[in-house]
């Protein structure tokens, strides 16, 4: 089965999302997020989520850390979806494959949490062929 790791800053909001809609497109693939300085699951990505039948809201925030090694040692993708802040590096032979979308939370308002979860779906939608 391939790894997938999605990583911001908080894993807050954009990793979440992404994790959650990856896992409903794809699930025969292992996706997990994590974040270089975790926080909380933002309440407006759950939110939005939920919009689209898809529930995060067992999610929570983790660095990289907290991951299982199996997991971070066999990893075949690695989706960096920072935009405007510099994301984390992880030491990995997997294939970097940068999805920058901007912070929802920098806004905070629910419209820019919808545009950026849509956003993410179309890209992940995308990558079929990819992954």
């Amino acid at each position: 089965m391939k790894k997938v790791l999605f990583m911001c800053v908080a894993n807050s909001a954009r990793s979440q999302m992404a994790e959650g809609i990856a896992k409903t497109l794809y699930p025969n693939i292992e996706f997990q997020s994590a974040g270089s300085m975790p926080s909380r699951v933002n309440p407006f990505a759950i939110e939005v989520m939920k919009e689209i039948h898809i529930d995060i809201s067992d999610h929570y925030s983790k660095s990289f850390e907290n991951l299982d090694e199996d997991f971070i040692n066999n990893l075949d993708y690695v989706i960096p979806l920072c935009k405007e802040e510099v994301c984390p590096i992880l030491n990995s032979d997997a294939i970097i494959l940068p999805l920058p979308f901007e912070d929802p939370a920098s806004d905070n308002s629910l419209n820019k949490f919808r545009e950026v979860r849509d956003l993410i779906k179309d890209k992940l939608q995308e990558l079929k062929n990819t992954l």
